[in-house]
C-alpha cells in the first residue's frame, strides 16, 4: 500500500521521512507480538528525556544491541553486557537505562509466565475509547490507564515505566488511537483496532 504525497497527517509527524514512515506505517496500529511489545516499552525507556526521533534513528542499533528483544536473550545479559553496551556509539549509553532493559526482561518473563503472554497483559489496560474530537491540544500526557499500567509495572519490578512512558507506549501500540481527526492514518488505525481480537 503506498502513501498519497500530499496527505494530512498528525502534526508531530514532521517532514523527515523515517518519522512519516513511522507514524503511517506503525504509530495507533494494534500490536499482539510480544517481541514488538517488549521493544516498544524498553525504546520509550530510552526515550525518557530525549525526542523520539533520536532513537528512531538509533532503533536498528539498538535491536543489534539487545539480541532482536528476545526476552530470554536480554534476561540472561550481564554486568560485562552493559560495560560493552556503554561502549556502544550507536545506542544511547545511559547504564541506568542499559540495566533497566536487562531488568525489564526479567519481569517481562515472568509477565508471560502468569498471563500466557505480555499482549494478554498490555492489553487488559486497554480504556474505553475517547469519545469527541481528537485534536492536538486534546491529547494528555497520561491517563487514568497510564497511570495504572505504569503503578503496576513498578509494583513487579520493572523501572523506566512511568505514567507518561506508559501513555507513550499505549498511543504506539495501538490500545488508544491517538491519530487526530482529520489525519488519513486515524480511520486505518481505527479499523485495525476494531477488527483486533483482543488476547486473553
Amino acid at each position: 500500500m503506498s502513501t498519497p504525497t500530499e496527505v494530512t497527517r498528525c502534526s508531530w509527524a514532521g517532514s523527515d521521512a523515517l518519522y512519516q514512515h513511522y507514524h503511517d506505517r506503525e504509530w495507533g496500529r494494534p500490536v499482539t507480538d510480544d517481541t514488538r511489545l517488549f521493544e516498544k516499552l524498553c525504546l520509550e525507556g530510552f526515550q525518557s528525556g530525549l525526542a523520539w526521533i533520536t532513537i528512531l534513528r538509533k532503533r536498528e542499533n539498538f535491536r543489534a544491541a539487545f539480541h532482536g528483544f528476545d526476552l530470554k536473550k536480554v534476561a540472561a545479559m550481564d554486568e560485562a553486557d552493559i560495560e560493552r553496551l556503554l561502549q556502544d556509539a550507536g545506542i544511547i549509553r545511559h547504564r541506568g537505562k542499559i540495566a533497566s532493559t536487562i531488568n525489564n526482561a526479567k519481569r517481562a518473563l515472568e509477565l508471560q509466565q502468569e498471563f500466557g503472554s505480555l499482549a494478554a497483559y498490555f492489553w487488559s489496560f486497554e480504556p474505553e475509547p475517547v469519545q469527541g474530537p481528537v485534536v492536538s491540544g486534546s491529547i494528555p500526557a497520561e491517563t487514568a490507564a497510564s497511570k495504572a499500567m505504569s503503578k503496576d509495572l513498578r509494583k513487579r519490578g520493572f523501572s523506566f515505566v512511568g505514567p507518561t512512558t506508559s501513555y507513550a507506549f499505549m498511543q504506539a501500540m495501538g490500545l488508544v488511537n491517538d491519530h487526530v481527526d482529520g489525519c488519513f492514518c486515524r480511520q486505518e488505525a481505527e479499523t485495525e483496532r476494531n477488527a483486533l481480537k483482543r488476547p486473553k
